[in-house]
Order: C-alpha cells, then structure tokens, then sequence
C-alpha cells in the first residue's frame, strides 16, 4: 500500500471547495476589491480577468511551491514578483494575440494583477510551507473563489446597466418602447461595491459562523 496521499483527499478538495464560499477571497477575506470594481461593468471582460487571474495564481502558487527550500528568506518577495510579473506578461500577450478587443477593454487592469494581493498573499500562506499539487489546487480555487464573484457582479451590472449579457440584448425592444430605462447608475464603479458589499450580506446571513469568525 502507498502512504502516499490521493490526489484528490478530502483536504485537497477543501483547497478547491472552501475558496469558493466559507473562505472566499473577496466576500471573507476582503481581497482583490479593486478589480472587481474596476473590470465588472459587462461580463466578458469579467471572465477574461477571472481565467487570467486563476492561471497566474496556479502557476505562480507551483514555481514557488517547486523553488520554496531554496529561496533565501530576505528575498523571498521579489522573486515572488518576478514569477508573478512573468506569468502575467505571458497572459498579456496571449490575450493581445487572441482576445484583442477584450485585451484593449482591459487594459492597465492586467498588468496590475501583478499587485494583486490575492495572488500574493497565497504565495506567502501557502505556496511557500506546501508541496506542488496542494499549491496547485489552492491556486485554483483562490482564483476561481475569485472569478465566481467577478462574474455574478458584472452578470448584474452589465444586465441592468446595459439590458445585455455577454455582450448579446437581452432585454426585448418591446420593454423599451413600453418605457423601460437602464440603470445607467449600475456600470459606474461605486455600485460594483454595493454590489459586492449585497453578496457579502447575503452570505453572512447565510452562514452565520463568518460573522462570529470576525
């Protein structure tokens, strides 16, 4: 029998579960704020700066985890910023080369995942005290724990700031013509905190022991 520990044990789906609700980064633990602000108003961008997002925090989570024994302590900072810088200029450029109109609404905001705090705080929590494929599988889920809240955000903004969703109309001509309006309130920045700060009501009520952990 190997002492060894399945890929897939209840801890390391607990890496991948509790990002996504009891441990969410933005919603618990009050991380990455600003993109949500910021990328949010439709969704498409949204989903673009989730998948980047989740595959620089992955991968930086597994360089680290794979170099953890032999980075001097005093340092340990920068070259988690070399990692992270290099794996966002790689998502930079494959976004220009197959996603350019999405890589032009996006901006700055993909560089700056470079500081996002999220991405750095697992490389210090995790990445640096764990083995590859937990680090691997807490990068996802960190990303993804990030990404579900993304993408609810801009699933409202864009719907009733714009009538649309991904992009496509959804909200029929007839309503217009009957005097329905869009909430031009909804894709300024401000509302994207309300938003975020509704889901967090939401899942507090929900559970109640986040609000007795804080």
């Amino acid at each position: 029998m190997s002492d060894k520990e399945p890929l897939f044990s209840a801890k390391n789906r607990k890496l991948l579960k509790n990002p996504l609700s009891s441990d969410n980064p933005i919603t618990v633990q009050v991380l990455g704020i600003c993109s949500a602000l910021a990328v949010t108003a439709k969704l498409e961008p949204a989903v673009v700066m989730s998948l980047s997002v989740m595959a620089v925090t992955a991968f930086a989570n597994v360089i680290i985890s794979l170099l953890r024994n032999t980075i001097p302590s005093r340092i340990r900072i920068i070259v988690q910023l070399v990692v992270v810088a290099a794996l966002v200029i790689v998502v930079d450029q494959v976004l220009k080369a197959f996603a350019y109109e999405v890589s032009k609404q996006l901006s700055v905001f993909v560089g700056l995942i470079i500081t996002n705090c999220i991405i750095m705080g697992r490389l210090e929590a995790f990445a640096l005290g764990n083995k590859p494929w937990p680090a691997f599988l807490d990068g996802i889920g960190n990303g993804a724990g990030y990404g579900v809240i993304l993408i609810i955000v801009a699933f409202f903004r864009e719907l009733l700031g714009s009538g649309a969703i991904y992009g496509f109309q959804v909200v029929p001509k007839a309503f217009y013509d009957m005097g329905y309006q869009n909430n031009g309130l909804i894709i300024l920045p401000p509302m994207a905190l309300i938003t975020v700060g509704i889901i967090i009501w939401v899942q507090r009520s929900r559970d109640k022991s986040l609000i007795e952990s804080n």
